[in-house]
């Protein structure tokens, strides 16, 4: 098993910067892809970034492109969203998650999830 706690969400203008923490607990973190995932109010969760087990390649959802970055630190097992030039339309929950077969596969761990809200 994996757990996994997501921090640092919160409210921010239109333009602003927040910064998403993932601390994981349990099985081992360092050889995993990580991801992050969001849901928006009356939509489905869809997959926000990910970065593999040793940061050498990082995936994008196309709109969070040149916006959002998305870093780990093995030795202290978390992984990080940086997210800059903040949108309306980024307000949703969002949940760290841990691949246990890799990118083609849906995570099998999930965290339970941190409200950002971004006001116009």
């Amino acid at each position: 098993q994996v757990q996994l706690v997501e921090s640092g969400g919160g409210l921010v203008q239109a333009g602003g910067s927040l910064r998403l923490s993932c601390a994981a607990s349990g099985r081992t973190f360092s050889g995993r892809v990580m991801g992050w995932f969001r849901q928006a109010p009356g939509k489905e969760r869809e997959f926000v970034a990910a970065i593999t087990w040793n940061g050498g390649n990082t995936y994008y959802k196309d709109s969070v492109k040149g916006r959002f970055t998305v870093s780990r630190d093995n030795a202290k097992s978390t992984v990080d969203l940086q997210m800059n030039s903040l949108k309306p339309e980024d307000t949703a929950v969002y949940y760290c998650a841990a691949y246990q077969y890799g990118l083609g596969s849906d995570p099998n761990y999930w965290g339970q999830g941190t409200q950002v809200t971004v006001s116009s």
